[in-house]
């Protein structure tokens, strides 16, 4: 009979005893090598997502242990107890079935051990092993023990842990691991190793149907192939399929292997199907059978945040589910939870290991299930766009009924046509630069030089759209992302009106500025760096604002208290140190037009 296998996880606070632990485990079992477990290599669901921040040497510090007892196999994932490693426990959780969740006898249960079994039980784990370690050092006391269980058991209510079987052991001499302690004789269960032995974990429901996201379309033998782990359901030759999100019907002809066709794939295989005729799939999409796959573009989910920069609401992310890769924002947080009570606390944003429900807005409609119904469709990560670091592991709840109410409308009048009737191509001329650098004198004079040529033109200044339109946002980081936001989407407008637009905006982020970039065509953007020093934009200071945040009468002052990210390949500089503003103006004029005139 082939062994089975139990994915479990070891967490807790630090220096609760997790390597002296899984150091007795080992002693009382056989080592594996990794290649003798099937699937290790896709151990953890994040991560792929998480390669990004290895290539740019960001310790992902999670020890995957493999060893057999009996006629269970087990692969154990050890992760740090330090509070800066949540990511690595999320990521050594996202794949477990169970985990044993390690307290100090002499400490109870802490701050750490409650965020630890909270992301254990976010990410799916439903059997939990409270391990209540260093007995000796209580003179394996029964009341300390029984006091400890009493406060995890009223914390596990609160995450909907519904039931843990609690171990008193000693790992440093080996109580109650492989064997029941002669030294405990008021504890009548089982030891841990026999009882992960026979323990079969505790599963939740599953999605009714094949789902095989598809992650690389291979061509071979003028075939093609989209290969892709199975996540739900089995599918076989001859089966009737869908190509989501197009709806597109398909037929089964192959079901190819790196050792052969097979005959059916079951979840957790990795196979590349091929169809009996030719259909539009690629990366991203999913091949489903039975009950159809969900799709939305806004949905709640629950993040555990993993960046030491706290989430900016309305920043653009990209989001990695599965396959799919897209950009994404997320909403001010609806709550954060309150690790020590457990309460739903009111919150503008995320910081470092703090775990929170928001509503995330997609570019494009997502194929996912529930996270509660399936990981591998329903966890994703958040990526900073510009330094491709994970900044949280997400958990799709469900998706807004708004998202299936509204949809974009068709008019027969296009952008094209507008454009035309006006006889010029719409584009963006963003400026940005420090408070004082000169923005809003340049493009007043571009401005007026396009007008003088006949151009259609509109000027977008950021104090004049703070003065109506975003006058309901203040200048917290969070704040300044929303204002460019919001111009960035009433610029677009304007475009598809056939307006040229001129913008001038200090936009202090480069991930706010790459964010409007991508909302309109590509080639449409133009980034105008008005590069001024701050020494000589605060000479000038103009309105005074300098003066008023030096003497700290004006918070959240870019170039004061809050950072500038300059432009690093802008299609236009402006050095105003060497060139006065009517031959900057000029200048740009001559980039946009090209020789239209």
């Amino acid at each position: 009979m082939a062994a089975s296998l139990l994915r479990l996880l070891t967490c807790g606070s630090v220096d609760d005893g997790k390597s002296t632990l899984i150091g007795r485990l080992l002693h009382d079992c056989q080592a594996l090598p990794a290649d003798k477990l099937e699937g290790v290599t896709d151990f953890s669901l994040l991560a792929d997502g998480l390669e990004a921040e290895r290539e740019q040497g960001i310790t992902i510090d999670v020890a995957y242990l493999y060893f057999q007892r009996g006629e269970r196999r087990f692969i154990l994932a050890d992760t740090p107890g330090h509070e800066q490693y949540t990511r690595n426990m999320a990521t050594g959780a996202s794949r477990a079935e169970l985990a044993i969740v390690l307290v100090d006898a002499t400490k109870g249960v802490l701050t750490q051990t409650r965020r630890h079994a909270t992301i254990a039980r976010l990410l799916g784990i439903r059997s939990f092993v409270l391990a209540v370690n260093k007995m000796d050092m209580i003179g394996f006391e029964q009341a300390r023990f029984d006091t400890i269980v009493d406060d995890f058991t009223a914390f596990a209510r609160e995450v909907e842990i519904d039931a843990f079987t609690a171990i008193p052991v000693s790992a440093l001499e080996g109580d109650n691991i492989a064997a029941p302690s002669i030294r405990m004789p008021w504890y009548g269960g089982p030891a841990l190793l026999p009882f992960l032995e026979a323990v079969e974990p505790v599963r939740g429901p599953e999605v009714a149907g094949l789902r095989l996201p598809v992650q690389q379309v291979i061509r071979e033998g003028g075939a093609r192939f989209y290969a892709g782990m199975v996540a739900a359901g089995s599918i076989r030759p001859g089966d009737q399929v869908r190509i989501s999100p197009a709806g597109t019907a398909a037929t089964v002809a192959r079901i190819a292997t790196m050792s052969g066709d097979f005959d059916q794939a079951e979840a957790g295989q990795s196979v590349a199907v091929s169809f009996t005729t030719e259909v539009d799939c690629s990366r991203g999409d999913m091949i489903i059978a039975g009950a159809p796959a969900q799709l939305a573009d806004q949905f709640e989910a629950t993040l555990i945040w993993m960046a030491e920069e706290p989430l900016l609401p309305g920043r653009q992310y990209l989001l990695k589910l599965g396959t799919q890769l897209v950009p994404a924002t997320v909403q001010e947080p609806k709550y954060k939870i309150g690790i020590d009570t457990m309460e739903q606390l009111a919150a503008r944003t995320l910081a470092l290991n703090e775990i929170g429900d928001a509503v995330v807005h997609t570019a494009r409609p997502l194929v996912f299930e529930p996270y509660e119904q399936s990981r591998a469709l329903g966890g994703f990560i958040l990526i900073d766009r510009l330094t491709a670091a994970t900044v949280a592991a997400g958990l799709v709840r469900f998706a807004l009924r708004r998202a299936e109410n509204v949809h974009e409308q068709a008019l027969d009048l296009t952008p094209e046509r507008r454009a035309a009737l006006k006889g010029q191509r719409p584009k963006l001329l963003w400026f940005t630069g420090l408070s004082g650098a000169g923005k809003s004198t340049i493009a007043n004079l571009v401005e007026q030089k396009l007008h003088a040529r006949g151009r259609h033109t509109f000027l977008l200044d950021g104090d004049n759209v703070r003065l109506g339109l975003n006058k309901d946002l203040g200048f917290t980081a969070a704040d300044r992302v929303e204002n460019i936001r919001r111009a960035g989407e009433a610029s677009k407008l304007m475009m598809d009106a056939g307006l040229i637009v001129l913008t001038a905006f200090i936009s202090p982020f480069r991930a706010e500025r790459a964010m409007v970039r991508e909302l309109v065509p590509e080639g449409d953007f133009i980034e105008i760096f008005i590069d001024t020093p701050l020494a000589e934009a605060e000479r000038r200071d103009v309105k005074g604002l300098y003066r008023k945040a030096r003497a700290g009468k004006l918070a959240n002052f870019t170039g004061v208290d809050s950072p500038y990210e300059a432009p690093e390949q802008p299609e236009i500089r402006i050095d105003t140190m060497t060139m006065d503003a009517d031959a900057a103006a000029d200048l740009i004029v001559r980039h946009l037009l090209n020789g239209q005139d």
